[in-house]
């Protein structure tokens, strides 16, 4: 196992033991002991604080293309480094298939070589004059050191996001991983060891080190993904010192299957938007809206679909992997069976697997009969759960599905080209998926409308993020002006104020 899983924290290029408190790590395929992870102590986090702040100030000073040279060895250094360690403890720590965590870990270098060269090519902006002999730009500057909250469902990944956008800006970056995950972040940070020294760090432990990190006057942005709620409290305190901040706050998206959708292509790439990663995404399909003339036939392909995979431990050959922990095993169960109270009917699924008892596994599961004041259809479950909504017609599908506090991601599976169009058109979402769904490009940007989020990942928005402008005027032949006081004496009314200029 891993040299970094005892209780550490990490500040670029060496790993610290912590003195903060050790808490037990406890795979949910299993439920047996995997590990400690730590929570750093106070002093712990100020005098990190300032280390990355004092790297920072020298990282800010390094040429754009000095940065991206440094960028492009990391993602060497990702791109050559044995990943098994990592994928592992990823999943014992949250449940994740194998495949899957492999995958996760694999993808990151490409963002660290986008934004080393967007950083190199989008540095500012010279506008058209207003004045003859003027130079007048704006120029982009790091804001300092950015604060990175992150989830356990796609730990590394959507951590490299933003570090990667952080990075590129001049900025220093400090890394709260979420708990469940600690001990997979703490083996990929092994990855920023060639990096300046102090500028990366990752200070493991719960809420109270995440709140230190966004209230203290040595960070200056952050990034945040999560619930709506813990994403309200970030945003809220991150506005109380004025720091821009991009939260990601989670959804229900919906996916809507028309008339026109090819029924078996729609069912397959449903399986993958409702149960990928046990349904634990942030753009996980929740809730479907399906046009009644092909109910039937969609729900019984999806149904066979859905019987095709295999649950059990990540470890194993398997696609549906144990949910994070019992307190959301037992939300998804609670949702569940509300709603088949409501008159909800379970198509397969909706229990706990006989045979894996041990673990937090819930089978994947297809509600039909489902109404939209259900519970189910106005929370985000982030479990493997599809409640389906039987509707008449394409204009209903959209309405119910833009009825919704949520605005993350939307799927439409269709052949029509008009639907499609109408489609991206009018549903209220950051992102729209038209027959693939969950697909992102770091060239583009990701985040929600409503509660879903503010701000942006990705693409370019996701580097403005992390950097201020500073417009620049500069006369290169100084003149005195004749709008510079004190004015003419033309300018000025006459006496009884018949007269201006």
């Amino acid at each position: 196992m891993s040299d970094v899983t005892s209780p550490c924290y990490y500040l670029s290029p060496d790993f610290h033991r912590s003195k903060g408190a050790a808490h037990d790590v406890i795979d949910p395929a299993t439920l047996e002991g995997v590990a400690q992870r730590a929570s750093v102590t106070t002093d712990e986090v100020e005098t990190v604080l300032d280390r990355v702040n004092a790297a920072q100030k020298s990282w800010a000073k390094t040429d754009a293309k000095s940065r991206a040279a440094v960028l492009h060895r990391l993602a060497n250094r990702i791109e050559a480094h044995d990943m098994t360690a990592c994928a592992i403890l990823m999943s014992r720590e949250m449940g994740k298939p194998y495949p899957e965590a492999i995958g996760e870990v694999a993808n990151c270098a490409p963002i660290f070589r986008y934004y080393a060269e967007m950083a190199r090519d989008e540095a500012g902006k010279v506008a058209g004059t207003t004045q003859m002999g003027s130079l007048q730009f704006a120029r982009y500057e790091p804001l300092g050191v950015s604060v990175h909250i992150m989830p356990f469902n796609f730990p590394i990944l959507l951590m490299c996001w933003t570090v990667a956008a952080s990075l590129a800006a001049g900025n220093g970056a400090i890394i709260k991983p979420a708990e469940a995950t600690t001990l997979s972040t703490l083996e990929f940070m092994k990855v920023f060891s060639d990096m300046p020294e102090g500028l990366v760090a990752c200070l493991p432990g719960g809420a109270e080190v995440g709140r230190a990190l966004v209230d203290s006057p040595k960070t200056h942005a952050v990034a945040f993904t999560g619930s709506v709620k813990a994403g309200q409290a970030v945003a809220e305190a991150a506005a109380r010192r004025l720091k821009p901040a991009v939260i990601e706050a989670g959804g229900s998206d919906p996916m809507i299957i028309t008339a026109h959708a090819p029924i078996d292509i729609a069912a397959a790439g449903a399986v993958t938007g409702a149960f990928h990663m046990s349904g634990q995404v942030c753009t996980s399909t929740e809730r479907m809206y399906v046009v009644d003339a092909v109910h039937d036939d969609f729900v019984r392909a999806f149904v066979a679909e859905t019987q095709r995979l295999r649950i059990g431990n990540g470890l194993q050959k398997s696609e549906i992997g144990p949910l994070v922990s019992e307190a959301a095993r037992d939300r998804v169960k609670r949702l569940v069976d509300d709603a088949v109270a409501q008159g909800a009917k379970v198509e397969c699924g909706g229990h706990i697997p006989e045979e894996l008892e041990t673990g937090w596994f819930y089978a994947p599961t297809i509600l039909t009969n489902c109404t939209p004041d259900m519970a189910i259809l106005n929370s985000e479950v982030f479990g493997p759960v599809a409640a389906i909504v039987r509707v008449p017609d394409f204009d209903t599908a959209i309405a119910m599905a833009n009825d919704s506090e949520f605005g993350l991601g939307a799927s439409v599976f269709t052949t029509d080209l008009a639907e499609a169009h109408e489609a991206y058109e009018r549903l209220e979402a950051g992102m729209v998926w038209i027959n693939n769904p969950m697909i992102d490009n770091d060239a583009l940007p990701f985040g929600g409308w409503k509660n879903s989020g503010i701000g942006r990942e990705l693409g370019r928005m996701g580097l403005d993020t992390f950097r201020r402008s500073k417009m620049v005027i500069m006369d290169h032949n100084p003149v005195r002006h004749d709008w510079w006081y004190p004015y003419d004496d033309d300018w000025f009314l006459e006496e009884g104020g018949r007269k201006h200029v």
